[in-house]
């Protein structure tokens, strides 16, 4: 529908596609360039979107600090509250507007405390599972005047984009490594036979360093 937000999603993964290790670990799968690549991908969106899990994870303040420009708002999807006060993202949230995403079923305790921080908390309607329904988060970014949207990880938020049919690009850097059993960058969008698999209508391949990076239109 005219009018809707468009979203780029953006990883980097190994030759087996993993995001991560077994343990979680994944900085750094590619190269510089591609962190380079990342932060003008921050700075040519409206808004930033990340699971609650990648901050755990790496505790990132998800800020243009490689390209010029101004930095993204950020949107956290965090279905229960568990964005630490003491994360960078808290403790930059009165510099940096920022959305924390959440469900009905968040501790009220926890949206008090994560509100003194200058955080914006909104609860949204869950999906099957539980977690924020990202059709929502989307509808919610949309009517706050967003259209460009830029999806950063982990896992589950990537699936979950792909598997609601959102994405319309996406930019995948592959590096040359094998990691085995790790994080995979995507896991089940509920294709079944191989007629029903995403294909690209573009494609396009470019070398970055030792890199290689694939620009894909899925719309």
């Amino acid at each position: 529908m005219k009018g809707d937000p468009q979203i780029t999603v953006s990883y980097a993964q190994s030759l087996d596609g993993k995001i991560g290790t077994i343990t979680g670990e994944s900085r750094y799968i590619s190269g510089p360039e591609t962190l380079r690549l990342a932060h003008r991908l921050r700075r040519n969106n409206e808004v930033i979107i990340v699971g609650i899990g990648t901050v755990l994870q790496d505790d990132p303040e998800l800020t243009c600090r490689l390209a010029r420009g101004p930095s993204p708002v950020r949107a956290i999807l965090d279905s229960r509250l568990r964005l630490p006060e003491d994360s960078r993202i808290a403790h930059t949230a009165r510099q940096y507007k920022t959305f924390v995403l959440t469900t009905e079923q968040a501790p009220v305790a926890c949206r008090r405390a994560l509100q003194g921080c200058g955080l914006r908390i909104v609860p949204l309607a869950a999906d099957g599972k539980g977690h924020v329904s990202v059709v929502e988060a989307v509808a919610f970014l949309g009517q706050e005047g967003f259209r460009r949207l830029y999806v950063e990880g982990g896992g589950q938020v990537i699936t979950s984009f792909l598997r609601a049919g959102l994405v319309r690009r996406m930019l995948i850097v592959t590096a040359p490594i094998l990691i085995g059993e790790g994080v995979p960058a995507v896991g089940d969008i509920g294709i079944r036979r191989l007629e029903e698999a995403l294909r690209p209508v573009r494609s396009r391949t470019k070398r970055m360093g030792r890199d290689l990076r694939w620009e894909l239109d899925l719309r």
